[in-house]
């Protein structure tokens, strides 16, 4: 079992930044991708970003040039650092992990993973 806990979310204005953590727990050993993806109330998951073991990320076109998805060493934590944030940026932020071995991208467009963190807020205003 893999546990996932997400932090740092908050409340900023139109242009600020924001770090979103992840801590990873349970059997990191079984992992292979990970990411980031948001939602807002009454509308669908909206994929952000993915990393896999060996560095290489996706992008969502919406945050491509504004976001950067990183991981320490031991994957032990995942980061999500979030700059000129936007009004449209404004949702519940969850981290994913899971064991198949596909591209970051793949991960982005599906929002399919195993396991999943319970989220934190991120609110951005003009």
């Amino acid at each position: 079992q893999v546990q996932l806990v997400e932090s740092g979310g908050g409340s900023v204005q139109s242009g600020g930044s924001l770090r979103l953590s992840c801590a990873v727990s349970g059997k990191i050993d079984v992992i292979y991708g990970m990411g980031w993806f948001r939602q807002v109330p009454g509308k669908g998951r909206e994929g952000v970003a993915a990393i896999d073991p060996q560095g290489n990320t996706g992008y969502a076109d919406a945050v491509k040039g504004r976001f950067t998805v990183s991981q320490d060493n031991t994957r032990n934590t995942m980061y999500l650092q979030m700059n000129n944030l936007e009004p449209e940026d404004t949702a519940m932020y969850y981290c994913g992990a899971d064991e198949g071995r596909l591209r970051p991208m793949y991960f982005v467009r599906s929002v399919s993973f195993a396991y999943k963190g319970q989220g934190t807020q991120v609110t951005v205003s003009s």
